[in-house]
């Protein structure tokens, strides 16, 4: 079966997310954006990982739903066009701050678990090298290579997908305080990653560039620390609908069951160009290069983007595609798109109105983006809806990037 997954989130217990993001939450706004499989975040959490115990069951091999008696109250106020079957996989993300090679080394990776027994034994591992319960995404002084190993060595069904590879600060090729390949990072471990996750500063076309991902199959998750955000950024499967599926899909980088991406236009990441939030400098790399990677306002070194570091480590040229290559579309969120069209902000009761009226006649957000025909869209009376969708599944888009922190703007009519 076809099915979106969003392999990313966090809970209510990471710092600066939505005290709404649960488990409820996520059951109906994966229906409302049309997402199958959803990450459960911070099984590393105590009194996460014993809600998702209390409120979770199994549903097909290792994937889990939620129970009825908790699933009934909430199916009223999920759209007829969009009811779907929502199913969690386990998995969390680990920050691991440590010393490697004579340079500190920042990055995050995420584990997945098919059951909740190995999740338990992975934890009492993690709580004797650090404090799991500070934070859902807690920070370990734990080489990354260090942390596949504990992960392998309680269950070899377990797996780890870095996070956000490119993003400056906190990844596994960031500018900052990564490494410059996979081996480098994981060493003798390395052959067990067989996935990374893009993050929103970059899109696949960014990492075909990149020789050494060529192994690796994309994959993109919207790392949401609100609801809302879900399935921003996402990953299109057509396999049986199990953990073991999703792994082998991955794993094996089988083209017809592993189709790909669905990204935000990476240019609206938050580390798309380099600059100084601060001093209001946004650069690309070759401004960057003619400035010699230093803020021509307070003469500091800039902070390397996405884009920089994707040049600094590519051995092909702008624009190379792979022969035989995943699927990917570029993608504007609906409130984002109804946000313009009203000039109003996307999270007021005009935009949710529509927003709403739109998923009530046409079901699911990424169905609509991505599927309903123009003509359909049309129908729904929205004004420039249509035009609007059109331009951005042709890529008629007009795009401030974001810099340090700063997230981009896309924008379809100006």
């Amino acid at each position: 079966m076809e099915f979106i997954a969003d392999l990313h989130l966090h809970s209510h217990f990471s710092r600066a997310t939505a005290k709404n993001l649960t488990l409820e939450s996520l059951y109906i706004w994966a229906q409302k954006k049309g997402v199958t499989l959803v990450g459960t975040g911070d099984f590393t959490h105590p009194e996460w990982i014993q809600e998702l115990e209390e409120k979770l069951e199994p549903a097909a091999p290792g994937l889990f739903k939620l129970k009825k008696e908790f699933t009934s109250p909430l199916d009223a106020q999920i759209p007829s066009r969009c009811k779907n079957k929502v199913r969690f996989i386990l998995q969390c993300e680990i920050s691991s701050i440590y010393k490697k090679a004579d340079r500190v080394r920042k990055n995050h990776n995420l584990i997945y678990f098919p059951d909740i027994e190995g999740v338990k034994t992975f934890n009492s591992r993690l709580d004797k090298i650090g404090n799991i319960a500070s934070d859902g995404r807690p920070i370990l002084g734990l080489d990354a290579e260090k942390l596949l190993e504990i992960m392998l060595d309680v269950s070899d069904e377990a797996f780890l997908i870095p996070a956000h590879i490119w993003t400056p600060w906190f990844s596994m090729l960031g500018s900052k305080s990564g490494f410059d390949t996979i081996e480098e990072c994981f060493g003798d471990l390395s052959h067990h990653i067989f996935a990374v996750e893009t993050g929103l500063s970059s899109d696949p076309p960014m990492n075909w560039r990149v020789a050494n991902l060529d192994h690796v199959r994309l994959v993109a998750s919207s790392d949401a620390h609100s609801p809302m955000y879900l399935g921003r950024n996402a990953s299109m499967f057509n396999t049986g609908l199990s953990y073991y599926h999703v792994r082998e899909a991955l794993e094996t980088g089988d083209l017809t069951k592993y189709q790909g991406t669905i990204d935000m236009f990476p240019q609206e990441g938050k580390y798309h160009h380099d600059g100084h939030r601060k001093c209001g400098i946004s650069f690309d790399p070759g401004e960057t290069l003619q400035h010699n990677g230093t803020c021509p306002v307070c003469e500091k070194p800039l902070t390397l983007g996405v884009l920089y570091r994707v040049q600094e480590l590519a051995s092909r040229p702008y624009g190379y595609a792979p022969a035989n290559r995943q699927g990917y579309h570029s993608i504007i969120p609906l409130t984002d798109i109804l946000s313009e069209i009203f000039d109003v902000g996307p999270k007021t009761k005009k935009v949710n109105s529509f927003y709403e009226r739109a998923l009530e006649t046409l079901g699911p957000e990424l169905e609509i983006l991505l599927k309903r025909s123009l003509t359909e869209i049309d129908a729904l009376g929205i004004p420039l809806l249509a035009a609007a969708i059109e331009k951005m599944r042709t890529g008629q888009v007009n795009v401030a990037p974001g810099f340090d922190g700063e997230y981009g703007k896309v924008c379809l009519f100006s």
